[in-house]
């Protein structure tokens, strides 16, 4: 957006619902979505790696996972939301939309905590599609994904789903005793009319077949 003459301040995120084809996502309820989400982050066949590049985790009592999602459902910013599938209804993780700052358009999708259950499916870029549809919609100018730099499935993840690198923040934090550089991405609303039909194509129905996709993502987005 380069003419800012009619400016107006992007929305906040809400407590409505979010559906897609595969998965729905639902405003993180720690009552509700608990037992769930343990069963899919920490259950029997829980991805080993899911905590490497997080703030927490992993987690080996109930207790203090249970405290851990109280804490974000009571959050604003970030703002949680569960994922559950569509089909079964099963919970398969969560995400967030954080960094919000609507005086600027700015906004970022973070926290990604995908169970086993969905990594490498439709349903997890169908999440991240619903949580940039509604960025956009919201009236942000900037959808921004950062990672820590080492982690390379984070940064395949952004640039598969049409993310502009934007650079390197080196000695950024430190977590978990470790220093973290951050690569920073961005989509910008000038952007996303031709990212967003591209995702929409590839989550389309006749671009599967026995479940496999015929047509890549990235693809998509040169058509």
């Amino acid at each position: 957006m380069s003419d800012l003459a009619h400016w107006q301040s992007a929305k906040l995120p809400d407590t409505h619902t979010l559906n897609g084809r595969f998965v729905r996502l639902e405003k993180l309820d720690a009552a509700r979505h608990a037992a769930g989400l343990w069963d899919a982050l920490e259950g029997p066949g829980a991805d080993p790696k899911l905590w490497d590049y997080l703030a927490v985790g992993p987690f080996t009592e109930r207790a203090a996972f249970d405290d851990y999602l109280a804490g974000l459902q009571a959050s604003t910013d970030p703002w949680f939301y569960t994922v559950i599938d569509q089909q079964s209804g099963a919970i398969d993780g969560f995400l967030s939309l954080m960094s919000i700052v609507p005086s600027a358009g700015r906004i970022e999708i973070g926290h990604v905590t995908f169970g086993a259950s969905m990594q490498r499916t439709p349903k997890s870029t169908e999440a991240v599609y619903l949580l940039a549809k509604e960025s956009f919609a919201l009236g942000n100018r900037r959808l921004e994904w950062k990672c820590n730099a080492n982690n390379a499935r984070s940064m395949r993840a952004a640039e598969r789903f049409g993310f502009s690198f934007e650079g390197t923040f080196r000695q950024h934090m430190i977590v978990k005793g470790q220093n973290r550089d951050t690569a920073w991405y961005s989509i910008l609303d000038s952007e996303w009319p031709q990212i967003e039909p591209a995702f929409a194509a590839w989550l389309a129905v006749d671009n599967f077949k026995d479940g496999e996709q015929i047509d890549t993502l990235a693809h998509f987005r040169t058509r």
